[in-house]
């Protein structure tokens, strides 16, 4: 296994919004630290989430670490408004960004982390002449827009032969969808290091603390 601290990134979007607090507090009791924010806008996928509004109300409910994934199609011009809200990680698709470097320097220069995401039907390659530009990168196993598909692994089929310079340049790769209890045993040898679980952590079956914790415990 390669050497480094895993961590699953709870997606918020999957949770009882008419109990969000306790929700988190569930979390919070447990000492999770890393949460996963899905804004969309209806635009560049076909759904609609939540605003900095929303990422302000949840940045005064936990101390987490919040990574915002922007799944719309002007980040440039809400990326300021989500890192004031609270956002500590943003995350960008390519094909919505005019000129990535200048958005991603934009997002380091506000004080936040940031990050690229490559969809199923992209090549890890996108990324690769921005790994010195970014903190993250965020791999979907799923379609963005909507929680609960299916995983589709031939995703990381290209992972192997670019994880090496990923990790060179000191680049945290994260996993995004149809991560649970049945897939993540597979996933604990291919170098990522966050995994972004939603209604694996967030059902009726047990409280996101107790969810959570069998997630964590299979990371070893």
């Amino acid at each position: 296994m390669i050497p480094g601290h895993m961590q699953i990134s709870p997606s918020v979007l999957s949770a009882d919004f008419t109990k969000l607090a306790a929700e988190l507090e569930s979390l919070n009791s447990i000492g999770c630290k890393l949460l996963h924010l899905d804004i969309m806008d209806g635009l560049y996928v076909p759904n609609l989430t939540f605003g900095p509004l929303i990422v302000q109300a949840i940045r005064k409910l936990t101390d987490m670490e919040l990574e915002a994934h922007l799944m719309i199609t002007n980040p440039d011009q809400y990326i300021e408004r989500f890192i004031q809200a609270g956002a500590d990680l943003i995350l960008v698709h390519p094909s919505t960004c005019p000129s990535l470097p200048k958005t991603l320097s934009q997002i380091r220069d506000l004080g936040a982390k940031s990050g690229l995401v490559i969809n199923p039907d992209e090549s890890l390659e996108l990324a690769l002449p921005y790994l010195e530009q970014i903190d993250q990168l965020l791999i979907m196993s799923v379609y963005p827009g909507f929680g609960g598909q299916k995983f589709i692994p031939e995703v990381l089929d290209d992972l192997p032969k670019h994880l090496e310079q990923i990790q060179q340049n000191g680049v945290t790769v994260e996993l995004d969808g149809g991560v649970n209890l049945a897939t993540l045993p597979g996933l604990l040898d291919t170098g990522i290091r966050r995994f972004v679980a939603g209604s694996a952590v967030f059902n009726r079956a047990g409280s996101p603390a107790h969810n959570y914790t069998q997630l964590t415990n299979l990371l070893g």
